[in-house]
């Protein structure tokens, strides 16, 4: 495997903990700009929005132009650190909320010209492993980047965090700029097949039941931290602990579902959402004790967004898996990330509690489980 796949997965490592590591620091962040927490979870909400807005509207642009991917991802590279370093010298929270939905913008490129290239390096039989390594990247972000900054925050302080994401995008920047072959945009942009496929009603089905996965998720995810300090009663010392073992469960869940996705996704969803649903309501109630905090948690991230290879294996079963197709539902499932975290964030500022959010997360989850029914009620084979 070629050197550069490496290094794309570590820039690809280093985007995806700048989107989820606020979720670690919402003391220091606000005290900083003097806003709540649940504005501070709103800061995931952005970026998710603007990884929403990149993901469909670069990839057309990708396409249509065939643009030259190596030049177009250094150039968003370079831009990526420019804007994320910029943060580390801010003091207005206007001013973050625009470079988080900014650099969301970039990261849905990075991550889209990240795989095609990734995979363009390689002989066939490799280019699902490649295609593994920079996904990886980001799932390792949420098992080792978040809980490492919130480390770094602790001991160094907010400002120095971001910067060290620009830092490590910058060293993954200078490799690729010696590594990275030339490629071509080889894709092809077959809009009547893609209209298609958006003319299909099972395909919004499916779109509707990943974002309320992905709401449920991160509207709890996004206050982790808030509620295992203010009310179970864990010191910020321990918490990095905590995340690391939510971010080990993902991929040991991810794991298991990806064995099983393609003949088993609707009973993994079933299975997964009913968990997920129990897991939540568990930790909303009983959250003062710490091993239900904890057992929750785990459950948690063995249960929510490791349903994700179950949702792709019913979007590709109702509609033909185009560059458009896919793009369209990665920014829905950014919806449901961010607009869940938002919601959190929203009924936590209002006074509804911290539990709040974990109470969102419930009633998203048991949302995303009735959607499922027909299927069970019909006892369809299919997601048609």
């Amino acid at each position: 495997m070629p050197l550069a796949v490496y290094i794309l997965g570590l820039a690809i490592f280093a985007v995806g903990t700048a989107e989820l590591m606020v979720a670690g620091m919402t003391a220091t962040l606000s005290q900083a700009f003097g806003i709540s927490v649940g504005d501070v979870g709103h800061l995931i909400s952005y970026y998710a929005f603007g990884v929403m807005l990149g993901g469909p509207v670069l990839t057309y642009f990708f396409l249509k132009y065939k643009v030259q991917y190596r030049k177009v991802l250094l150039i968003l590279l370079a831009l990526y650190v420019v804007v994320q370093g910029l943060s580390a010298f801010i003091s207005s929270h206007a001013i973050l909320i625009a470079i988080r939905f900014i650099t969301g913008i970039l990261c849905a490129g990075c991550l889209s010209l990240s795989l095609a290239i990734s995979m363009a390096m390689v002989p066939n039989h490799n280019k699902p492993r490649a295609a593994a390594i920079v996904i990886g990247g980001f799932m390792i972000s949420n098992v080792f980047g978040v809980p490492l900054a919130t480390m770094i925050d602790q001991q160094w302080g907010w400002r120095i965090t971001f910067g060290l994401v620009a830092v490590l995008v910058f060293v993954s920047l200078i490799a690729l700029v010696r590594l990275l072959p030339e490629v071509s945009g080889g894709g092809q942009l077959r809009m009547e097949e893609e209209i298609k496929a958006f003319k299909n009603k099972a395909y919004w089905k499916a779109c509707v039941t990943s974002c309320l996965i992905l709401g449920a998720s991160f509207a709890a995810f996004s206050y982790f931290v808030p509620v295992l300090v203010d009310i179970t009663g864990f010191s910020m010392h321990v918490v990095p602990f905590i995340l690391m073992a939510f971010g080990f469960s993902n991929i040991v869940g991810n794991t298991i579902t990806g064995r099983l996705a393609h003949n088993h996704s609707l009973k993994i969803m079933l299975v997964g959402l009913t968990v997920l649903s129990i897991s939540l309501f568990a930790f909303a109630i009983f959250a003062e004790y710490k091993t239900v905090a904890i057992l929750a948690i785990i459950l948690i991230g063995l249960s929510g967004v490791p349903m994700n290879p179950a949702m792709m294996a019913r979007i590709v079963s109702v509609a033909h898996p185009g560059p458009m197709v896919n793009a369209v539902h990665t920014s829905v499932i950014n919806i449901g990330l961010g607009g869940g975290s938002y919601i959190g964030g929203v009924a936590i500022t209002n006074g509804y509690g911290l539990r709040s959010g974990l109470w969102i997360g419930v009633i998203l989850a048991v949302l995303a489980l009735a959607s499922l029914l027909p299927y069970v009620r019909n006892r369809q084979q299919g997601w048609g």
